[in-house]
């Protein structure tokens, strides 16, 4: 055990690793030694950032707290302290099931830890973290919250009404990380589009884009979980005109069918989706979509979903992701609907559903053969460096593989590669 060491573990998405890049920096700038997702925790301190979204990263969030309950019971540690999404929303509950956890805190008030640890954060580093990704690229947190009353989502529950941060301390933020050597920004919130409604009264998303955009030392912005009701057009200028705006865009469309999305209380309809599906590629030409599925939504029959995989076929998304229908307590749909789809079926028609991506995203892959492109390099592995376009997503999307004795090239550096062979997962190139 380690004295003056802390481990923090990091469950869930890329916003509560945010929240842990910034408890980290405060809790170095109080003299601690702080290590994230250590393969082997040897601090005398504990802190696990939980997810509690889905049935699945609940569990995963308490298998998390018990092993390190026993590590603690056995005196492999002094303290454990647990924080982030499951307890935001079980903080009473968890409280009586698991006592061997020193303190529990929310979402949102994790400072009071370090008032516990007898420290004091530092409002000087307020703006600052400690990256936990390579030094390349960073997650950027414009928002808080959620306004949208999504029938599955317990995200409103757990984490409240939209609050957008000011455009200025955005822009500080980014200001910081470039002259820390970030080039590569991906800007994430619940949901992108609502920047600045609550602020400014007006949706600010294409011109906090632009401001940002136009900062020396950006190389690349990349926009994630978009929905797509009152999507604000203007970003498609921003998009064409600004070479470091990616041409990708992450939005979320759940499902087709007018009856799937007036169940899931998305406010858009079927042929709303197909017509901004459209506006995009005319509007941005070249640009990579990716979205998220949902199969299994109570109500959901063999009718929605025959049209479910007919959208996927017709709107050839370059990146898709899916998944069954979790029943959440205190949604909407848990409270009105039965969730009376079995388990099985749900399954077999994820399957189904990721299998026609899967020969559609090895079609688009192929295509690229021949192909220059843009490639930062994230990674050494084995006999090759790992990197990736414009138009993928660190840990999420497709990469670039490049064989090591071709000449010897940097992370965190960009190259001009020809891509040379495509398989159904990534690419292979060579620099020139």
């Amino acid at each position: 055990m380690r004295k003056n060491t802390i481990d923090i573990i990091t469950l869930g998405c890329s916003k509560n690793l945010v929240d842990s890049e910034k408890l980290m920096r405060q809790l170095e700038a109080n003299g601690y030694r702080v290590t994230h997702d250590s393969p082997k925790p040897q601090g005398e301190i504990a802190i696990i950032n939980t997810c509690g979204f889905i049935g699945d990263a609940k569990e995963e969030s308490i298998n998390m707290i018990l092993e390190f309950c026993e590590a603690k019971e056995e005196g492999r540690l002094n303290k454990l302290y647990v924080m982030g999404c499951l307890s935001e929303r079980y903080l009473q509950e968890l409280k009586v099931e698991i006592p061997q956890v020193d303190k529990f805190y929310g979402k949102f008030n994790w400072n009071e830890l370090l008032d516990d640890l007898n420290k004091s954060f530092k409002p000087e580093y307020a703006n600052e973290r400690t990256l936990t990704t390579p030094k390349h690229y960073a997650y950027l947190k414009i928002s808080e919250g959620c306004d949208r009353k999504c029938s599955y989502c317990a995200i409103p529950i757990i984490t409240g009404k939209h609050v957008s941060r000011p455009m200025e301390e955005i822009i500080e933020e980014v200001r910081i990380l470039v002259s820390q050597g970030v080039k590569e920004f991906q800007f994430i919130a619940q949901e992108l589009t609502y920047y600045g409604v609550d602020l400014y009264k007006t949706q600010k998303l294409p011109e906090l884009i632009e401001n940002v955009a136009q900062i020396p030392g950006v190389e690349w912005i990349r926009l994630h979980y978009a929905y797509p009701a009152h999507f604000p057009e203007d970003l498609f200028r921003v998009m064409r005109e600004y070479d470091n705006v990616c041409k990708y865009m992450d939005i979320a469309l759940q499902h087709i069918s007018d009856n799937m999305l007036q169940k899931m209380r998305r406010h858009v309809t079927k042929a709303e989706t197909y017509e901004l599906i459209e506006k995009f590629r005319k509007e941005v030409p070249g640009i990579h979509l990716r979205t998220t599925l949902m199969v299994g939504h109570p109500g959901e029959t063999e009718k929605d979903f025959e049209e479910l995989k007919e959208f996927v076929r017709t709107a050839q998304f370059d990146r898709m992701g899916a998944f069954t229908y979790s029943e959440e307590e205190g949604t909407y749909s848990a409270q009105m609907y039965e969730d009376n789809i079995p388990q099985e079926i749900k399954q077999k028609r994820l399957d189904e559903l990721m299998a026609i991506q899967q020969n559609i995203s090895a079609e688009l892959s192929k295509k690229k053969i021949g192909e220059k492109f843009k490639v930062i390099i994230d990674r050494k592995e084995g006999n090759y460096y790992i990197g990736r376009t414009q138009f993928d997503s660190p840990e999420v999307d497709p990469e670039v593989l490049i064989p090591t004795d071709e000449k010897r090239l940097f992370i965190g550096k960009f190259y001009q590669v020809l891509i040379t062979d495509a398989d159904e997962f990534d690419l292979y190139g060579t620099v020139l």
